[in-house]
């Protein structure tokens, strides 16, 4: 039960840092978010519908959070 606990965790830790690399690479400018063009240089299939839905507040932007919920 341990050694399934310990895979857990490390395929936890590793799948938050894939992420993070995503969005930092996603953030070209350094901006703190993602514009819709910054997300659709790294996902070519992203829909203008999809990019709208996950940005909550309305501002045009992603931010990290706003940009984790978009399927990848």
């Amino acid at each position: 039960m341990k050694k399934v606990l310990g895979v857990a965790l490390i395929s936890l830790f590793a799948s938050s840092a894939a992420y993070a690399a995503t969005f930092a690479e996603a953030d070209a400018d350094a901006s703190g978010a993602v514009s819709a063009e910054e997300a659709a240089s790294i996902m070519p299939n992203l829909t203008e519908d999809i990019f709208k839905a996950a940005d909550a507040d309305g501002s045009g932007d992603l931010s990290e959070a706003e940009f984790s919920t978009i399927p990848q």
